[in-house]
C-alpha cells in the first residue's frame, strides 16, 4: 500500500496530460462548445473514433483485454484537461463501465466486453433513479428471472449519452439484492428514451424506461460481487468528476483573467483593483488545494477499499466542487451585468460546476461520510 501522504505524478501522466490538453484545446474551443450545444449529440462520431485511436478508452483496461494496462491515475490526467476545455464525451461513463466489468464481471464477460470498450464501443451508466439518492444500492428498479433471461421493471434518469451508447450498465434489485446487468441499447423499443433538460447543456441526458425489457442472463454480472462493485464504482466516479472539476476551475480562471486584463474602467484595467485581485488569488489557491487532493487520491486509489483511500477520494470530490463553484461564481460576478447573460462564457463553466457537483454526491454529502472515516 502506498504512503497515505504521497502524491505521485508519473512521466506517463505528464505525457497524457500534454496530449489531452492539445487535443481538447484544438477540438473544443469555446465557439465549438457553443455550436455543439445545438447539435444532436455531445460529440461527433469521428471525434470519438479519434479518441479511441489515441488509446484513451483502454488506458485502465489490462493489456490482455486490448487496453494499455495503466491505471485510473492516467485517466485522471486526460479528464482534467478535457474539463478545462468543456470537452463533452462518454469517456468517463465508458471508463466506469469497463471498471465495473473488471471488478464484477466473469471471465467470459471480461473477454467479450472489455476489448469492445477499449476499441470504441460507447457505454452509458443507468444508475440514478427518480428518488435522487446518491446511495447506488437504493434501488426501485427491479428484475425478475425467467429461465435464461431476466425481465426489468422501472426506469432510470440522468443517463448521459444514452442515445449514442451501444450498451448501458444498469443497476436493479434482483431477489432483493443489488445487481448489475449489461443492456444492449439495440434491444430498447422506440420511445424508451426521453431527452431531459439539464443545467449543463453540453450534456445529453435521458430518462430510460426499462419496463418489460428482457436481457439475457449471460449479461448479468455475478451478483455476489455487485455490492462491492457499486461502492468502487461510486468512488471511481467521484475521482473522475473531481478531475473534471479541477480542469473546469482552471478553465474558468483563465476566462476571468483574460477579461480582467482586457476590460478597462476609470482608465485602468479592472484586474488592477484589489477587490478583484484578492478573490482571484483565492480561486487559484482553491484550485491548487483541489489538485493536490485529486492527485493524492489518484496515487492511492488502489487502496480505496480502505478508509484512507476512500477518505482521499471523498476529500478530492468535495474540495474540487468547492473550488469550481467559487471560481465560476466569481467569474460571473466579475463580468458585471454581461456575466448574467447567456452569451458570457462564464455561464457555461458555472453550469458545468453545478452538474458535476451533484453527480455522486455534493460536498456536504462527502463531508458527512468523512466524519466517520477520519474519526474511526
Amino acid at each position: 500500500m502506498r504512503d497515505q501522504a504521497e502524491i505521485l505524478f508519473t512521466d506517463e501522466q505528464a505525457q497524457l496530460m500534454d496530449i489531452a490538453e492539445a487535443f481538447s484545446a484544438s477540438k473544443s474551443p469555446i465557439d465549438a462548445v457553443r455550436q455543439q450545444i445545438e447539435a444532436e449529440g455531445a460529440i461527433e462520431a469521428d471525434l470519438w473514433r479519434e479518441m479511441a485511436a489515441l488509446g484513451w478508452l483502454g488506458i485502465a483496461i489490462p493489456e490482455e483485454y486490448g487496453g494499455s494496462g495503466l491505471g485510473l491515475g492516467e485517466v485522471v490526467s486526460i479528464v482534467e484537461p478535457m474539463g478545462r476545455n468543456l470537452f463533452a464525451s462518454p469517456l468517463v461513463s465508458t471508463t466506469l463501465a469497463a471498471q465495473a466489468i473488471l471488478l464484477a464481471g466473469d471471465a467470459a464477460q471480461k473477454s467479450h466486453w472489455l476489448p469492445l470498450l477499449a476499441g470504441g464501443t460507447v457505454a452509458a451508466l443507468a444508475l440514478t433513479e427518480a428518488h435522487g439518492d446518491w446511495d447506488l444500492a437504493n434501488l426501485t428498479c427491479t428484475a425478475e428471472g425467467k429461465g435464461d433471461a431476466i425481465v426489468l421493471s422501472g426506469g432510470k434518469t440522468f443517463v448521459t449519452d444514452a442515445a449514442m451508447a451501444d450498451v448501458l450498465l444498469v443497476t436493479m434489485a434482483l431477489d432483493g439484492a443489488p445487481a448489475l446487468v449489461l443492456l444492449e441499447t439495440a434491444s430498447l423499443p422506440a420511445g424508451a428514451m426521453r431527452r431531459e433538460v439539464v443545467i449543463d447543456e453540453t450534456r445529453r441526458s435521458y430518462a430510460v424506461d426499462l419496463s418489460g425489457i428482457v436481457v439475457p442472463m449471460a449479461n448479468l454480472l455475478p451478483q455476489d460481487r455487485a455490492l462491492g462493485c457499486l461502492k468502487s464504482l461510486h468512488l471511481t466516479a467521484c475521482l473522475l468528476y473531481a478531475a473534471e472539476m479541477c480542469g473546469g476551475t482552471a478553465g474558468v480562471i483563465n476566462v476571468t483573467l483574460e477579461y480582467l486584463l482586457t476590460r478597462r474602467q476609470f482608465d485602468h484595467f479592472i484586474g488592477a483593483y484589489q477587490a478583484l485581485k484578492h478573490p482571484m488569488v483565492d480561486a487559484l489557491v482553491g484550485l491548487e488545494q483541489a489538485r493536490s487532493h485529486l492527485y493524492h487520491a489518484a496515487t492511492i486509489f488502489d487502496a480505496a477499499d480502505t478508509a484512507g483511500g476512500e477518505a482521499a477520494v471523498r476529500m478530492a470530490k468535495a474540495q474540487a466542487a468547492d473550488a469550481f463553484a467559487f471560481a465560476s461564481d466569481r467569474a460571473i460576478q466579475f463580468h458585471g451585468a454581461f456575466g448574467f447573460t447567456y452569451e458570457c462564457d462564464a455561464q457555461l463553466y458555472r453550469r458545468r460546476a453545478l452538474w458535476c457537483e451533484q453527480q455522486h454526491g455534493d460536498g456536504a454529502h462527502h463531508r458527512k461520510h468523512l466524519a466517520g472515516l477520519l474519526l474511526d
